[in-house]
């Protein structure tokens, strides 16, 4: 092994054994399954912030984002950063304090719980149709990560594609099954120092590398549309392509996503004092906004490399490992720059573990609190159901292994699907159930299964005709479970009294 792999899987070594670290100290503080799924709702400011931040962005902004920057431009890239960074900031600003104040007053440590509490549903019937759908689509989705992290070692340093999977997601099980929320929540602020530290380290190398920012902006006007936010630069023509009105639409929808994220929920339902959340949504949406610009901002840097033929161009999906391809440039300066190239790479890690490790807390909180306690009233002792979440989670862990088995699986689109399941199926229900006193608990069911059924029929059924039915499935299927949800509530009986009085006091 060359000293250039040495430097990086050192680096990459210590961050693992770190995080496993943080999983063991915190192993300690989870007495009951309201510290091991919530946290107790003792986190502090800056950590719901940036373990909020860093379980969203996901491997997408180290990969995902710089790819699609390097191969078409920054219109595709710059109007979903746009959707995302608000969808960011109405989410801290309208969802964040009413959802941690209502889930507090009754008692629910989920969001499937919060649903039936809500509308006092004795029959817990919302709660396990949520549950239901957090499996759905969560199960894959942390497939997803298992998926991204074995390619990204196998890409590296040759290694066998399932061994590194396995042993990727082992990390991962390992410090969440022992430390829970705290655990994850903890790794996931230092998940986003490193990943930030891996944006700045790959944007100055890699400007230099290219000769320099003034040569990066010549390379990326030589190319007709590619820095317009109405046009994009198609890789196989050479040529200018228009970036229509709709499709500017689809791809702010992105944004919607947001009001539905369980793992996201959970973090403003868990922060110590619901008058710092305003504290976090500034600092969340500041460095949401910051790595979003950065990462695209490298994925025109890194094709001016290509132009200097320093990288062999990156086709397709292969776009996604500029910074991959960056950091091994790095790691050939010599031992010290390939520990910095580890770190980079560590947080390429990062990015994808600090999602993963959200997705297992929530799918397992789904399947053992919500369905096995909540909805199927099995009697098990507190004592055990510590335990028994545990196990749970290593369970639903083995089965995303086994989903990330095919290692030609595609990451992102699994990705966008989840996203948009979450966003259709959760969002309208969360946001009619804390703004709107005449929603019906039969209204948001009718709602939370038309938004999940709709992202299939529409992927599956309706997307491929084209045309203007070619948009992304959240938009469509987030504003007819809007609409559902509301025309429902108002055919069916008002709630009754003790309902509409909680709803005031949340006011």
């Amino acid at each position: 092994m060359n000293s250039a792999n040495l430097g990086m899987l050192l680096a990459i070594g210590i961050y693992l054994l770190g995080m496993i670290s943080v999983g063991i100290r915190f192993s300690k503080k989870n007495e009951n399954t309201d510290d091991f799924f919530i946290g107790g709702r003792k986190l502090g400011p800056f950590v719901t912030a940036m373990s909020a931040e860093a379980s969203d962005m996901s491997s997408w902004l180290l990969m995902g984002l710089p790819g699609v920057a390097y191969l078409s431009g920054t219109a595709d890239v710059a109007w979903t950063a746009i959707g995302l960074a608000v969808g960011t900031w109405f989410n801290w600003l309208l969802v964040a304090k009413k959802l941690r104040r209502y889930t507090e007053r009754t008692g629910s440590i989920t969001v499937p719980a919060f649903f039936s509490n809500r509308y006092h549903d004795d029959r817990r019937i919302l709660q396990l149709v949520a549950a239901v759908w957090i499996v759905v689509f969560f199960v894959p989705y942390t497939a997803s990560g298992f998926a991204a992290c074995g390619k990204l070692f196998s890409t590296l340093f040759g290694l066998d594609y399932h061994m590194a999977m396995i042993l990727s997601a082992a990390v991962i099980i390992l410090y969440t099954a022992l430390g829970g929320f705290l655990a994850a929540s903890t790794t996931d602020l230092i998940q986003s120092i490193v990943m930030s530290i891996a944006l700045i380290v790959i944007l100055f190398f890699g400007t230099a590398a290219a000769g320099g920012f003034a040569s990066v902006m010549a390379n990326a006007r030589a190319l007709p549309g590619y820095l317009g936010l109405n046009t994009m630069y198609d890789v196989s023509s050479g040529n200018s392509v228009s970036y229509s009105f709709l499709t500017i639409c689809s791809t702010l929808a992105w944004g919607l996503g947001y009001f539905g994220m369980p793992h996201i929920l959970l973090r403003f339902m868990a922060i110590k004092d619901e008058e710092k959340l305003p504290l976090s949504r500034r600092i969340g949406t500041v460095w949401v906004v910051i790595s979003m610009f950065v990462s695209i901002v490298i994925g025109v840097v890194g094709l001016a490399i290509t132009k200097g033929g320093t990288i062999p161009f990156l086709e397709g999906s292969a776009s996604e490992t500029i910074i991959v391809r960056i950091s091994q440039l790095l790691a050939n300066k010599g031992f010290l720059a390939a520990l910095l190239a580890g770190v980079v790479i560590g947080g390429i890690l990062a990015s994808t573990m600090s999602t993963s490790d959200s997705q297992l807390l929530a799918a397992s909180s789904s399947v053992s609190k919500d369905i096995m306690v909540d909805c199927l009233k099995l009697k098990i002792d507190k004592s055990k159901q510590l335990l028994i979440s545990r196990i749970t989670l290593m369970i639903i862990a083995v089965i995303g292994i086994f989903l990330a088995w095919d290692s030609d699986s595609n990451v992102f689109r699994i990705v966008s699907f989840a996203w948009a399941g979450f966003g259709a199926s959760f969002g309208p229900a969360v946001l009619l159930a804390l703004f709107w006193k005449r929603s019906t608990g039969t209204g948001a069911l009718a709602g939370m299964v038309t938004g999940g059924v709709m992202i299939f029929v529409w992927k599956f059924m309706v997307r491929p005709l084209g045309g203007i039915l070619n948009i992304y499935e959240l938009l469509p299927a987030f504003l007819i479970a809007m609409a559902v949800n509301v025309i429902v509530s108002l055919i069916t009986p008002a709630p009754d009294k003790a309902i509409t009085d909680e709803f005031e006091s949340i006011q």
